[in-house]
């Protein structure tokens, strides 16, 4: 079984040159992980389009939960292919992309961002980094690339390759070394989905030049009365109408199945998140598959055990939020 990421791998130091950015583009179309420069921090860049490519960071990080991660594209017109763009939101986007901002938005009908790389929600952040190295490999790679800071969860975020390297060598393949960025605070966070753009979390854009742009005060995170939707913050996560029963032997009558691992009873309203017991392709399946049982009308949907380690921690995690009172 894969509990946890593989520290057998060799991770290349690629040059921050045409051949560099090359390879790296050609890692992470083939689902591979690669640390990528931006303007404040490198960032640990997968394909966000593939949900296995997307669970090897929370692996190769230890991130303890699902949180959704901001989503990269090259230009506006890219950007607007994965989510849908009201005024304010095309307003701020013209005027600071590229540049440390992230908007969330609906995703579009045709979003190609999985649901891995965004906690099962019906948004998606999205950001053009003004890196021209991280601006390259996105042109060259043709698809959203999820990059959350280079770091093993919890530790001091990487301004070098020499620091990825110190948390992350033999957890992802390459590294791309553009030498030390130049090291501020993370991208300011709006989200654009009601009207009433709110302000998620302040970062390199001011307050002040965001509401010169739209016009009108931001709403502060927290006074809309809905949670926070984006990385860094408390998330609300995609919860299914059914109940969720943990820790599950079998399904009882009239109930859905998640299974995980060899089984060897059948049901007719069941998916079974990874048969070879494989937790990153587990990862990948999760929202997907809760949302799909959950469209079967059952009013509960049964889980087996799931193992307590590695990516395992961050699946329990989701799914215990699923199955809380509300």
């Amino acid at each position: 079984m894969d509990q946890s990421p593989s520290l057998s791998r060799t991770t290349k130091r690629l040059a921050a040159d045409a051949a560099g950015i090359a390879e790296a583009a050609a890692i992470l179309r083939a689902g591979g992980l690669v640390a990528l420069p931006t303007e404040t921090v490198y960032g640990l860049a997968a394909d966000a389009t593939a949900g296995t490519a997307v669970a090897g960071i929370y692996a190769a990080k230890e991130r303890p939960s699902f949180n959704p991660l901001i989503s990269h594209l090259p230009d506006l017109a890219g950007a607007r292919r994965q989510g849908l763009f009201d005024a304010n939101a095309l307003a701020l986007a013209q005027a600071f992309w590229p540049g440390p901002l992230t908007l969330v938005v609906p995703a579009s009908p045709g979003c190609t961002v999985s649901d891995l790389a965004r906690a099962g929600l019906a948004t998606v952040a999205l950001r053009v980094p003004a890196h021209p190295v991280a601006h390259a490999v996105l042109e060259a790679a043709g698809r959203p690339i999820a990059a959350p800071s280079a770091n093993r969860s919890g530790r001091i975020s990487a301004t070098s390759a020499a620091h990825v390297l110190a948390d992350l060598d033999g957890r992802i393949d390459a590294v791309l070394d553009a030498g030390p960025t130049e090291v501020g605070v993370e991208s300011t966070i709006v989200a654009c989905l009601d009207g009433a753009p709110r302000l998620l979390r302040p970062g390199g854009i001011p307050r002040a030049a965001l509401e010169g742009v739209i016009g009108r005060p931001l709403v502060q995170a927290g006074e809309a009365g809905q949670a926070p939707i984006a990385p860094g913050m408390l998330t609300s996560h995609y919860a299914p109408a059914a109940r969720v029963r943990l820790d599950a032997d079998a399904p009882r009558e009239g109930e859905a199945w998640l299974g995980f691992g060899p089984e060897t009873h059948s049901h007719p309203h069941a998916l079974n998140l990874s048969p070879t017991g494989d937790l990153r392709e587990a990862a990948s399946h999760l929202f997907g598959y809760l949302r799909r049982l959950d469209e079967t009308g059952r009013k509960t949907i049964a889980v087996a055990r799931i193992p307590e380690q590695g990516l395992g921690e961050a699946i329990n995690d989701r799914l215990r939020r699923a199955a809380a009172p509300r």
